[in-house]
């Protein structure tokens, strides 16, 4: 047995105890590092380099760029590190660092992706008070909101779960840190305090959840009584791009954290947090301009001579 005080690090979940497997894991996991930094870093270049994109709706996709950086920068070296060196060690100070950045980045992705259901709705159902609501200040600001509040979220977890004493081991059943996987390592009670504020931040994204449901009801109807085909398709290629991305997120976020214990597996926690924290901002990028003739044009833009 042992208390926090003592613990100087921590031991990640591998993939597999194989070696080959390792290397596997180390190659698929950089591939999805690098396809994530060359779409957003794409993108980022483009939306700041093209004057036809200093618009509200691709002001908040140049944010979700950055936020898709920083997510899988959180977690997904470390793990590539550990796979290629067949190592598990993270430090005490490391692994605190990563559950605050991580939440930082996901629940400041998760408010500006709720924003953009917003956006999307503004500009489809009220066009003509669409500079009113979202002006370039209001942008900015509603933009920093979704960073401020994505700072005190992580901020507030992150103090309450290192406050406990751990006294189980220092084995972590993730292969990065998170929240829930470090609670099992405590020994008090009183970490039903930070479960209680899991339980609350789950609440306010499932608000979420409903409010881009309701915006993208709201969305449909209104596309399905624009006349022009061409019309419908333009609006549609800007709004379900961004309904898979917050399903996608949704979905597997909510089903890793909520699922029954009798189906609590370390595999099935691996596969549910690759699904939440590496693939998201690996295939936002593909999922945004698929379909979006205008940021094809600005990456042609950016790439010429």
């Amino acid at each position: 047995m042992s208390n926090s005080s003592s613990i100087t690090h921590f031991l990640l979940l591998p993939f597999s105890d194989t070696r080959e497997l390792q290397l596997c894991q180390f190659w698929l996991f950089l591939g999805i590092f690098l396809a994530a930094l060359v779409g957003n870093g794409l993108i980022i270049t483009s939306t700041a380099c093209d004057q036809h994109l200093h618009t509200p709706m691709y002001c908040f996709l140049l944010n979700l760029s950055l936020l898709d950086m920083g997510c899988i920068s959180t977690t997904v070296p470390k793990s590539m590190a550990n796979s290629l060196w067949d190592t598990r060690a993270i430090s005490y100070t490391a692994c605190a660092a990563q559950l605050f950045f991580f939440l930082f980045f996901i629940s400041a992705e998760y408010s500006l992706l709720t924003i953009m259901s917003y956006d999307r709705y503004v500009a489809i159902c009220k066009p003509l008070h669409y500079g009113t609501f979202l002006g370039s200040r209001a942008c900015v600001h509603i933009a920093a909101a979704a960073w401020g509040s994505g700072f005190v979220h992580a901020l507030l977890h992150t103090a309450n779960t290192f406050s406990f004493p751990l006294c189980r081991g220092n084995a972590v059943e993730q292969f990065f840190c998170e929240t829930p996987h470090i609670l099992k390592l405590s020994c008090s009670h009183s970490y039903l305090r930070e479960v209680g504020l899991l339980v609350l931040s789950w609440f306010l994204g499932l608000g979420c959840f409903v409010f881009v449901v309701g915006s993208y009801v709201q969305i449909f109807r209104a596309v399905l009584r624009i006349p022009s085909e061409q019309g419908r398709h333009k609006a549609f290629s800007t709004c379900l791009p961004h309904l898979a991305v917050v399903s996608l997120f949704a979905i597997t976020g909510t089903f890793a954290y909520l699922k029954p214990s009798s189906i609590s597996l370390p595999s099935v926690d691996l596969v549910l947090s690759v699904l939440y924290s590496a693939v998201p901002p690996a295939v936002n990028p593909l999922n945004y301009t698929l379909r979006n003739q205008e940021l094809k044009d600005a990456f042609m833009y950016v790439q010429k001579p």
